[in-house]
């Protein structure tokens, strides 16, 4: 046995204890001296190779590719494919363990979670990496199905039920909701809706309960996440969902239930928001979303819920403060908008305000200038610092008349310079928050038109993907800022190509989705991307805004920075990898917009 190997480093992480009992049985040691080749190009290994000192170089002809030092394994691809592309030599004198082919091969063969380490697509090793994360964070919440948590039965009545019999069965059977069979359709009675018919509209409680039940149910699966039940009542604004079996619904959830998981929920963050009659009530329930977002992370729910849980919230705030700030005449002829990040669904932590107002005519000047102040100066005070471009309310340029935006676009179109192509990318992402969204469905399509055929433009548009290098380096190695505490910066070495990269392809093609997931969805729908590379960007963006989450929570900040020497030896891998399909992007966006003339 060698006494150097480690178990908790990738891939042997993913075995059991029995299964790492028969790799360290198996082990041996080899010694390669400086310049020694350990696997020649196109050759079939006969182990797998894990370097415990010294360096290794992967060579591609005479060119060195790549680096592997202490606590990396090579070459997983030439060991299962039976050889590689590449070969590795030794640069200086080195110690590996190794790891018997047969007995790796028997390991693929009987353990879903140590072969997904040597699947050939990056997509597939991200994707495996994000479940292995899930599950090693579950909580109780993020462990249980929906059919795991107890829940109120299903109690069916027939419509020409009464008020009083309704009331009877539901304290019978100790629910609040029961579900109306009526023919084909059902619907869901609670017993708020029976107090209010007999308190508040005075009905005999002989009447029927024909017209009180609502048949538009939101409903979950048993077998789904409670996390997925959690999204359903925040994005619907619902204190409770339906749960369905096999087509029939066999119970019905409700937000208490799911106390007994957390000491908290969204759902409740988004009540607060609806029940506040004050600023001072909004101030209090937007301090509860940033804990919202340390508590699910650190139940393991992915980051992609965690985005679109906090999009949610973070719009049912900015409307109910705009219910509260603007006038009568702006909410009736306004929509307020959201941009950016928070206009994609991609925001996590709280950031700069991006947002704007679009009007469907004049309105009066000093209501409007009254709601600009009230509007930015309270999402200032509820920690939404002001954006350093001044997108904002506030700001006249971004709350006007929907004729002005047109004028704007043209003018964006004829001044290509940076401000311009940000005001475009941020326009496009914008998103409508509260008021008529008719009017943003309008001035983007205006923007669209503007943009189409306009090859020159698209180009310059596209042209920002280069805008920050891709932190790899001529070894494959993480290229790190030492002026910022050898770290790197996942946002501008990753996550911003991606989302410029798709939104360039996206704009082209006049597409109306805004998260950068449904944009690559579709341009692999239309061909503009392969369904490979579209598989490892939607892999890729996640990892990285994963890792980008996790640093902010860690850091207490909005930042982005993470430090790879930090980073457990699968992490960097993977990190590198998603890098790759960074430049993957970056390459199809520069043939495909020739920026080489640009």
């Amino acid at each position: 046995m060698a006494r150097s190997f480690e178990a908790t480093n990738a891939p042997f992480d993913r075995l059991t204890p029995q299964q790492i009992g028969a790799v360290e049985a198996a082990l041996d040691i080899g010694y390669f001296r400086p310049g020694e080749t350990l696997i020649a190009r196109d050759g079939a290994p006969d182990s797998l190779f894990v370097v415990i000192k010294g360096c290794v170089e992967e060579r591609d002809g005479d060119e060195v590719v790549g680096l592997r030092g202490p606590g990396d394994c090579f070459d997983s691809r030439a060991l299962v494919q039976g050889g590689g592309a590449n070969a590795f030599v030794a640069r200086e004198e080195t110690l590996c363990n190794l790891a018997p082919r047969d007995l790796i091969l028997k390991l693929i063969a009987h353990n879903d979670r140590f072969a997904a380490f040597f699947y050939r697509e990056i997509s597939r090793k991200l994707e495996a990496a994000a479940r292995d994360q899930e599950a090693a964070r579950f909580s109780p919440l993020l462990g249980a199905r929906v059919r795991d948590v107890p829940r109120h039965p299903a109690v069916f009545i027939a419509p020409d039920e009464t008020i009083e019999s309704a009331g009877a069965k539901m304290r019978a059977n100790k629910t609040n909701a029961v579900f109306v069979r009526d023919g084909a359709r059902v619907g869901l009675l609670t017993g708020m809706s029976l107090a209010r018919a007999a308190i508040l509209e005075r009905r005999p409680i002989g009447a029927s309960v024909a017209d009180l039940a609502k048949y538009e149910i939101v409903t979950v699966e048993a077998d789904d996440f409670v996390s997925r039940a959690l999204l359903r009542m925040t994005k619907h604004n619902k204190r409770r969902v339906a749960v369905a079996d096999n087509g029939e619904y066999v119970g019905v959830l409700e937000d208490i239930d799911l106390l007994s998981f957390i000491a908290g929920n969204s759902q409740m963050v988004a009540a607060r928001i609806d029940r506040a009659s004050s600023r001072d009530d909004l101030a209090a329930a937007a301090g509860a979303i940033e804990s919202q977002v340390r508590m699910l992370r650190r139940q393991g729910v992915r980051v992609e819920v965690v985005a679109e849980i906090v999009s949610d919230l973070n719009r049912h705030l900015f409307a109910k403060l705009f219910a509260m700030t603007a006038s009568p005449a702006i909410r009736e002829r306004g929509c307020l908008i959201v941009m950016g990040s928070e206009g994609r669904g991609e925001q996590t932590m709280r950031t700069d305000q991006d947002n704007g107002l679009i009007l469907a005519g004049p309105v009066d000047e000093t209501e409007l200038k009254a709601f600009r102040v009230a509007f930015s100066g309270a999402l200032e005070r509820f920690g939404f610092p002001p954006c350093p471009g001044d997108v904002m309310v506030v700001n006249p340029q971004w709350s006007k008349p929907i004729a002005d935006y047109d004028s704007d676009f043209r003018r964006w179109l004829a001044e290509p310079d940076e401000i311009a192509q940000m005001n475009i990318a941020i326009f496009y992402d914008a998103e409508a928050v509260a008021g008529d969204g008719e009017l943003l469905r309008r001035a983007k399509q205006a923007l669209i038109d503007a943009m189409r055929g306009e090859r020159a433009q698209l180009a310059r548009f596209a042209r920002a993907v280069d805008a920050f290098p891709t932190p790899i380096g001529l070894f494959n190695n993480l290229v790190t800022d030492k002026d910022h505490g050898d770290a790197l910066d996942l946002k501008r070495g990753g996550v911003f190509p991606i989302v410029h990269g798709v939104r360039a392809l996206a704009l082209e093609r006049g597409l109306a989705e805004t998260g950068s997931a449904a944009r690559i969805a579709r341009l692999a729908e239309l061909g503009a991307l392969s369904h490979d590379l579209a598989r490892e960007l939607t892999q890729a963006l996640r990892y990285l805004m994963t890792l980008r989450l996790d640093a902010q929570l860690a850091a207490a900040a909005s930042g982005s920075l993470v430090r790879p020497a930090e980073l457990s030896t699968m992490d960097r891998d993977l990190l590198r990898d998603a890098f790759h399909v960074v430049k993957q992007l970056r390459e199809v966006v520069r043939r495909h917009f020739n920026l080489a003339m640009f």
